[in-house]
């Protein structure tokens, strides 16, 4: 009796150890949630688009996102907000009253917030160039901005000039008179309890040319970081449109820049703080026309934009909805790029460098790993809000959300990897994820550990374990070496190491 007592005792223990380490593992991911935010930017103008493509207000869905971003309005000459479609923004002569229903989606979820988006590629830098250079129209834009969302109910503004010091822009002033615009309106807004974010270039070539990082990241209440656009039709090459890291073809400087990593460590490096960065994810993707259908491989060369979808209808540019439609009647060679960690599609001469659930994951988990402040999308109408391709409506999204609230990423199924153009399958000073994996029955995730994980035997390397069977092997830039206490490849002279 005494002995049965014992093995029950043992196995309640048991039970107790496994409940207590599953509700930690709860604990810790309900902590990494708090406050995520997961900012969705709208492009309103896609109620024009055609069959399937057309996205009204009733199509969000607002328990998706924490904050909403209303694109776009303008500024005017005399430095007041610009309604730039009238019809459609207000109701006045019959219009569609998108502001009204837009804002009253709070009603519906009233922890929502929703932002006034001013300006955009299309609105340019010259307007606000004059105006930030000019205190009294300093100080009527932020007052006009004041009045925009006490008369409509927005929360806040989400400054898009794009960008300070560039494109017909100041260079010589711009930067200096960007930080002081937003001080001025930090401080006007505070007393007004208005939120101010901003939609920010990402790549240190252009951001280290437009923003005093410093500055500006004390009078934000967040950035939304848009490391996407890294490649496009302006290029003469093909390139992923968003990648994670960098690849085999980035060989100059510039290209190096070119993807997440690179620019949220600039960002990172300049005294952003992480929390405040907010991680741009794209719900659509970038095409090339090639040169020549034979070679398709990542940098090869094009000879302008892919192709337009039947809902941008834009060349060179494919929605998440347009390409998995595309999928159900179209045979697409779908390839994935271990350097890069990001996947793309060739047809024919067509070539499509996107965003998938796969990359959505481990671009959440890497936010994730260094504490920045959640994800923004853009745009929301081009994920598949209307499930059509099988997986849901607004797959991409519903993915987003649920993994920055402490879930579990949904199963994927990896494209192949096309077959490698050099013999190397490492990149030893490269600061590119390797493509060499550890036996398989030598893992260096066992354990169940999950993130990233030092390589035990080299210190410039380490593994991202994504499960204890997936995972990727990374090297860091020459004069580096893992940092495990930070998650970062880090200087030598800053990390311990005993193996090299």
């Amino acid at each position: 009796m005494e002995q049965r007592v014992t093995v029950l005792s043992l196995v309640l223990l048991v039970l107790l150890l496994v409940a207590a380490g599953f509700a930690n593992e709860t604990q810790q991911a309900a902590a990494r949630a708090e406050g995520k935010k997961v900012v969705c930017y709208v492009g309103t103008w896609a109620v024009y688009r055609p069959g399937n493509g057309r996205f009204d207000i009733e199509h969000i869905d607002s328990f998706l996102c924490t904050h909403l971003m209303y694109g776009f309005f303008g500024i005017n000459e005399d430095a007041t907000v610009r309604v730039i479609d009238p019809y459609l923004d207000l109701e006045e002569n019959w219009g569609r009253g998108h502001i009204k229903r837009f804002v009253g989606l709070k009603n519906v979820s009233p922890t929502l917030k929703t932002l006034a988006a001013i300006g955009g590629w299309n609105e340019g830098s010259r307007k606000f160039s004059l105006m930030a250079a000019n205190a009294e129209l300093r100080k009527r834009f932020i007052y006009d901005c004041v009045a925009f969302c006490q008369r409509h109910g927005f929360d806040g503004i989400d400054l898009d000039w794009e960008y300070p010091a560039q494109r017909d822009g100041n260079a010589a002033v711009d930067k200096d008179n960007h930080a002081l615009l937003v001080e001025e309106m930090r401080l006007a807004f505070d007393q007004y309890g208005l939120l101010l974010t901003a939609a920010v270039a990402s790549v240190e070539f252009s951001a280290g040319v437009s923003y005093d990082i410093p500055r500006i990241a004390k009078s934000f209440h967040f950035l939304n970081v848009m490391v996407y656009d890294m490649h496009g039709a302006w290029d003469s090459y093909c390139g992923i449109n968003a990648p994670l890291y960098q690849g085999l073809a980035d060989t100059t400087t510039t290209q190096r820049q070119l993807n997440v990593n690179s620019s949220i460590q600039y960002w990172l490096s300049q005294g952003a703080p992480a929390e405040k960065l907010v991680l741009g994810i794209p719900l659509y993707g970038r095409s090339f026309t090639l040169a020549n259908a034979a070679n398709s491989q990542i940098g090869a060369a094009t000879v302008g934009a892919g192709t337009a979808g039947p809902y941008t209808r834009e060349p060179g540019v494919m929605g998440y909805n347009e390409f998995c439609e595309k999928l159900q009647t179209e045979s697409w060679d779908l390839r994935w790029s271990e350097e890069q960690q990001a996947p793309y599609a060739v047809r024919n001469n067509q070539w499509l460098g996107y965003d998938d659930l796969r990359t959505v994951q481990l671009k959440i988990k890497y936010l994730q790993d260094l504490g920045l402040g959640g994800a923004m999308v853009w745009s929301l109408e081009t994920d598949d809000f209307r499930g059509l391709c099988g997986g849901g409506k607004y797959p991409l999204m519903h993915e987003i959300r649920s993994l920055l609230n402490g879930g579990t990423p949904s199963p994927t199924t990896q494209p192949p990897s096309p077959a490698p153009t050099k013999t190397s399958t490492s990149n030893p000073g490269g600061g590119n994820p390797g493509t060499t994996l550890p036996p398989s029955n030598d893992s260096p995730c066992s354990g169940g550990q999950v993130g990233f994980v030092p390589n035990p035997n080299h210190c410039n390397r380490y593994y991202m374990c994504l499960t204890e069977d997936t995972y990727f092997e990374f090297t860091c830039p020459a004069g580096t070496l893992f940092d495990p206490n930070l998650n970062v490849c880090n200087w030598a002279d800053q990390v311990k190491c005993s193996n090299e």
